[in-house]
C-alpha cells in the first residue's frame, strides 16, 4: 500500500499506447484519417501523462516544505 508521501506517475509511454487501445477504427473511417486521429490520440495523452508527472513532483516539493517548515517552526517554538 502507498503511503501519503509516495508519489504517483504514470509512464507516458504507455499511457498513451493504453489509451489507444480502446480507440477503434471507425466503419466509415479512411485509413489515413484514423490513423491521424490515432497519432493525435497518442501524442495528446503522451503529452498529458507528462504534464501529470509534473505535476505531482510538484505536490510533492510542496508536501515536503510544508513538513520541513513545520519542523523549524517547533525548533523556532522551543528555541524562545
Amino acid at each position: 500500500m502507498a503511503g501519503k508521501n509516495d508519489k504517483i506517475t504514470l509512464n507516458p509511454e504507455s499511457f498513451a499506447e493504453a489509451v489507444l487501445g480502446g480507440n477503434p477504427k471507425k466503419d466509415e473511417e479512411s485509413d489515413k484519417v484514423y490513423i491521424k486521429r490515432q497519432l493525435t490520440l497518442y501524442l495528446e495523452a503522451l503529452l498529458l501523462a507528462q504534464d501529470f508527472n509534473g505535476l505531482e513532483e510538484t505536490q510533492f516539493d510542496v508536501a515536503k516544505e510544508e513538513q520541513r517548515n513545520k519542523i523549524l517552526q517547533k525548533i523556532i517554538e522551543r528555541r524562545y
